[in-house]
């Protein structure tokens, strides 16, 4: 039975200049022990989802419909009291702005000790116990003595364990990290990976990982669902996305990446033009008037989300062809840019229709 399942989620926004659909009917699921990357552009809708799935979403200006069930348990409908439980207990979150997530006037060992207070019956010296044991677990040196520490005293991968260890604080059953290493140093970003994958296997936790860089996910996910402009356009194994990817827009985030396998004298190659405003959305499909292969149809045509032909669980929402979209891929793997595939590949007028 999957952990947590989320089904058609939307979340929009009233605004002054109109309805911001943020989210725009998302749906996947995810076991114990998995871990989900969820990867896209700045204002994909990635962090509303997982902030919907905590309940850090609700407003008098939201409005939001679905289904999200964590084991058993439907959470739309369940009271700010119902959710304020749950929250760091049963799903917990590490935010990606440690520095401004911790109060700056108070130790670390206070606000951890509150964090387990605030779930479990027990005395403050228990608490801070606790707390220290948690420090132990992340990684930090001298536990006991870093518990007199204020946050400003730490350095930025310190932090991020602190969030960690907070977010760890009452054995979660779900962790949600939404850009867990955005501005830490390489050296420190792949330290903050491996311990997540530690205390996954070491806990069974299932991690829901939101990024915008593909490769941060490569290491940890069990599966990676691609968000642009509110949607899921891509989903599959993580193994078939590097391998198989099957969306223009996925290929433009793997060609973003710096590779060890290639020249260090070759161009990254960005993805063309900005992300679509979520308030006026481009008709049809949504990344049409970014992508190199677009063609009459894509401007009216709004493709489903729908199965990849073959043994992975693979979905994807585009209008080309099946076999379009494997030679395309194949001129890109081969080092081709995008004018070059689409010379190399005829581009039928007609697209698939979902």
């Amino acid at each position: 039975m999957a952990l947590l399942e989320v089904r058609d989620l939307k979340v929009h926004f009233d605004t002054e200049d109109g309805v911001v659909k943020a989210v725009d009917g998302v749906s996947y699921s995810l076991d114990p022990g998995q871990t989900l990357g969820i990867v896209g552009e700045s204002g994909s809708g990635k962090s509303v989802s997982s902030l919907t799935v905590m309940g850090l979403s609700r407003s008098r200006d939201a409005r939001i419909s679905g289904e999200v069930v964590f084991d058993g348990q439907e959470l739309l409908g369940a009271s700010n009291e119902e959710m304020r439980k749950l929250r760091g207990e049963q799903i917990a979150m590490i935010f990606q702005d440690p520095l401004s997530s911790l109060h700056p006037f108070y130790k670390i060992g206070k606000q951890l000790a509150e964090a387990v207070r605030v779930h479990r019956d027990v005395s403050k010296a228990a608490a801070l116990d606790r707390a220290a044991e948690l420090l132990g677990l992340v990684g930090i040196a001298d536990p006991r003595g870093r518990l007199e520490t204020y946050p400003h005293e730490m350095s930025g991968g310190m932090r991020q364990r602190v969030m960690i260890a907070m977010a760890l604080v009452n054995d979660p059953k779900l962790l949600i990290a939404d850009e867990p290493t955005t501005a830490l140093d390489v050296t420190v970003q792949a330290q903050i990976l491996e311990l997540l994958i530690k205390l996954r296997d070491e806990l069974d936790t299932a991690i829901i990982i939101i990024t915008h860089d593909l490769g941060v996910v490569a290491q940890m996910a069990d599966d990676i669902a691609v968000m642009y402009s509110g949607r899921i356009i891509e989903h599959a194994p993580a193994q078939t996305i590097f391998s198989n990817p099957q969306h223009p827009y996925t290929w433009g985030l793997l060609k973003s990446i710096p590779r060890l396998d290639v020249a260090r004298d070759e161009e990254l190659v960005p993805i063309a033009g900005r992300p679509p405003s979520l308030i006026q959305r481009p008709s049809g499909c949504h990344f049409h008037p970014r992508c190199p292969y677009v063609r009459e149809a894509h401007k009216t045509v709004d493709p489903d989300l729908v199965a990849v032909p073959g043994p992975a669980d693979h979905q994807v929402r585009c209008l080309l062809p099946a076999e379009t979209r494997e030679r395309l891929w194949a001129e890109l793997r081969s080092g081709a840019n995008p004018e070059q595939a689409k010379e190399r590949v005829p581009l039928p007028e007609e697209v698939a229709r979902p």
